[in-house]
Order: structure tokens, then sequence, then C-alpha cells
């Protein structure tokens, strides 16, 4: 499975359409996949409309899987997550990019005797302990401080092959030098960024900093690409495609967000539908400048309800 395509970008398709037939899209496929932030939810607040939407979807046959690029919560953290928001997704529904960095490292038969040096919160070392692999760092790194003295030299563990930088709200120097230290210093090691997200929702009342930013100072230290395994890369598209045997063509890619939702999609040959609920607004959309365009668009995903019933 390839998670080298994070930068691989399509031609710029057709000015986007906005949706006016849901069913029409509704029964070309059947497999919806939803990003979560911006689409499902904003902060912790459920977007209106979409237990509704989901039933409907559900009910006439369709797979609804949801994948996510927030490292910070694993799929059984995020099954706590839809079911506090009263909705009925099983953990086998969610991927997240937390969930992606460990099967990543599976899929390559990361060695036993090596470690992951992890900057990014609790989903990441959930995902690695049940995939069976040795990690250090994460949160209890959170309030380490690196005491600068004349001649002061930081050790690190010589036996890190992997470095997975996601999320961090306990983002710090220490983590930095670590993880550069290890990205240049141990032969081999990989860095994998669980995705280069810029901003996120933290609240529904404003944009935040998103996990791009921990990655982009780990590269920018270390002098590396990150090789991606969340949106837009291909990995966790061919996951999905290998796991529940979908072609595909088969597949709508509903997000919020050009750059990570809509390439992903692209990138995998499925079809598109942007909804503006999220960071996308209608003016980004159309700016000429912007090269991605979905194959349709809509304000939110409720609107299949309303749509329908306005066709009636």
């Amino acid at each position: 499975m390839d998670a080298s395509a994070a930068s691989r970008t399509v031609s710029p398709r057709a000015t986007a359409e906005k949706l006016k037939d849901p069913d029409q899209l509704i029964d070309s496929v059947e497999t919806f996949i939803f990003d979560c932030d911006g689409v499902i939810w904003k902060g912790d607040k459920l977007i209106d409309g979409v237990p509704e939407t989901l039933d409907m979807l559900r009910a006439k046959g369709k797979r609804l899987v949801f994948v996510t690029n927030n490292s910070t919560k694993s799929r059984k953290q995020y099954g706590k997550k839809f079911e506090t928001l009263g909705l009925n997704v099983s953990e086998e529904e969610i991927f997240a990019s937390s969930f992606a960095a460990a099967a990543y490292l599976k899929s390559i038969d990361f060695p036993k005797d090596k470690k992951v040096y992890v900057v990014g919160e609790d989903g990441i070392l959930k995902e690695l302990e049940l995939a069976g692999i040795q990690y250090l760092g994460g949160p209890e790194d959170g309030d380490k401080k690196i005491e600068l003295k004349p001649g002061f030299m930081m050790e690190h563990d010589e036996n890190v092959g992997a470095v997975v930088v996601g999320f961090d709200r306990y983002f710090n120097y220490f983590k930095i030098q670590y993880a550069t230290l290890c990205i240049r210093e141990n032969p081999g090691c990989l860095f994998i960024a669980t995705n280069r997200d810029a901003v996120t929702h933290l609240t529904d009342a404003q944009e935040w900093a998103g996990g791009g930013s921990m990655v982009g100072a780990v590269r920018g230290s270390s002098q590396r690409e990150p090789l991606v395994v969340g949106k837009p890369s291909t990995f966790m598209m061919d996951y999905l495609a290998n796991k529940f045997n979908i072609s595909k063509s088969q597949i709508c890619m509903v997000g919020d967000r050009l750059d990570t939702d809509i390439l992903f999609g692209q990138n995998g040959g499925c079809k598109t539908l942007l909804v503006l609920s999220g960071v996308t607004t209608l003016p980004m959309l159309e700016n000429p400048d912007n090269t991605i365009q979905p194959d349709f668009y809509t304000n939110k995903i409720s609107d299949f309800l309303s749509l329908k019933a306005a066709a009636v």
C-alpha cells in the first residue's frame, strides 16, 4: 500500500457542480466516506441534520465510513465521541490518522525490537499499543524541559526506528529536539506524519493551529520530508478499499477541506462532495487560484434530505 503520495495532485477538474439531485449521487455509489470535523461535528457540537441523514443513507443500504485526520483519539475513543453525540457508529467504521500510523508500521513489518518516538497525544499511543509496537514520548514528555548548560548534550534512544508526529497540544522544545535527534542520528529512522492540516476545530468558535504546525517544526529542524499516512495520502484509501473490498469508483468522499478531503478522494479515484459547513467557504472554492474542484458541493450533508424533499 502506498503512503508516499501526500503531495501528489491530480489534474484540475471542471468547475464543481452545485448538488441539486442527491438521489442521483446516492444511487451511483455504494460507500460514503465522511470526514468528521466540519462535516459531522464542529468541536463538540453536532452539525444540524446529521443523524437523520446518516439514518437515511443506511436505510438505502449504503456503507458509511468515517475518516479523520485528528490523531488525538484512538478508534475506540472516537466511538465514544460518536455515542456521546447520539450517533450509532461502530468502531469498525472509524479510521483516524492515529490508527493509520499504526497500520502503516504494521504493513511494513516494523521491527519488533525497534521503538516509535511519539510527538502527539493519547490516540497514537493507544493504537501503537494495540498493534504491539513499542513506543515512548507522547503526553508524558509535555512537561519536560531542557536545561541548557555549557557542553550539555541531550541523550536519545538509539533503538527508535520511527518518529510519528501528530496534533499535540503539549508540544514543546524538548519534543522537537528529541524527534530531530532520532531522525537525524538513528540510521534508517522513519519520519511519519499523521497529517499536515494547517488548522483544526478544537471548538466551534474559531479555527486553531493544526497538526501541520507540529510536523512543520520537526521538518524544519530535521530537514527531512515526512511520510504522511492521513489524508490526502492514498494509504488510508487503499487500506479501506482492501479491508471492505470496495471498488474506489463506488465511493463518494465527503469533506470540508479541499487540500485534504477532496484531494484524498480524487487521488483515490472516488467521487467527491465538498460541504461548506467547515473550513472551506464558497469564495475559497470559486477563487480562480483554487485548482482543486470537487465533483459536487453543497452547504451541509443534511442537504441530502432537504434537496430530496424539495424535489418531491
